[in-house]
């Protein structure tokens, strides 16, 4: 059976990293973006030049029609998935959550909680075998700010991240016996683009400084761990949180 991944977000940081190493190793490749269809074919390319086959499906994962749409691009074009990346996110700039709008709160919950699960949804559909799929893997991108808070800065991305840490412990005991195991993926500061839509572009490098390890992580690093989780080594493992975060 061939491998065949959606990933969304894919365009940049840990999801193109993502798509890239799973390339390497001969994966068809769904790359789903937003907005930036320059940065998804840069993407593309990457992955068929690593050896492996891609295509990019502009979607918002907030919308239920455009989240159907691009898991059927992906399987029309490459045959049925055996793996989803819950990787697209967003945040906003820094601050308290006394000076958040409700247009921002609103925003940030659509993307990061209403599309996670959206898409989860879908892909628990897509790869149950009692709904005909052949089972597989979904890996969801959280964040240690799930469990850290972001105080004064993204206590309502911290907030979306821990409805994802939830859904992947539910989901991993109901999709068990489908042969789909259900993990995530919790990274620290790593060195990304969303610093920058934060506000912040040198955050990563700035408070990277302070961790255990004495710097940021990389786009690489996590894309590691979470190719790790798609793969049969991981066979054994699911409902599990794995923080790539230099010990913070």
């Amino acid at each position: 059976m061939a491998d065949v991944v959606l990933i969304t977000g894919a365009s940049r940081g840990i999801g193109r990293a993502t798509a890239k190493l799973l390339g390497a190793r001969g994966w068809s490749v769904g790359i789903n973006y937003a907005q930036n269809e320059h940065a998804a074919q840069e993407a593309v390319a990457e992955v068929e030049q690593a050896g492996g086959k891609a295509c990019a499906i502009r979607g918002n994962v907030a919308d239920e029609s455009d989240v159907m749409a691009m898991f059927d691009t992906v399987e029309s074009t490459f045959g049925r998935i055996n793996a989803f990346v819950n990787n697209a996110g967003i945040v906003a700039p820094s601050m308290p959550l006394a000076d958040m709008s409700a247009e921002r709160l609103k925003r940030v919950f659509d993307v990061n909680v209403l599309g996670a699960y959206l898409c989860a949804r879908e892909a628990a559909r897509r790869m149950s075998k009692d709904r005909g799929g052949n089972g597989g893997s979904i890996v969801n991108v959280s964040s240690a700010a799930s469990r850290l808070g972001s105080p004064h800065e993204y206590v309502d991305y911290a907030g979306s991240k821990g409805a994802i840490d939830t859904m992947t412990l539910g989901l991993a005991k109901e999709l068990a016996g489908q042969g789909v195991r259900v993990n995530a993926v919790r990274p620290g500061l790593i060195d990304t683009e969303i610093h920058a839509s934060g506000g912040r572009p040198d955050r990563a490098v700035l408070l990277g400084a302070q961790t255990p390890l004495g710097r940021p992580g990389t786009a690489d690093e996590v894309a590691e761990a979470i190719v790790w989780l798609l793969s049969d080594a991981a066979s054994y493992i699911t409902g599990s949180l794995l923080d790539v975060s230099g010990g913070r």
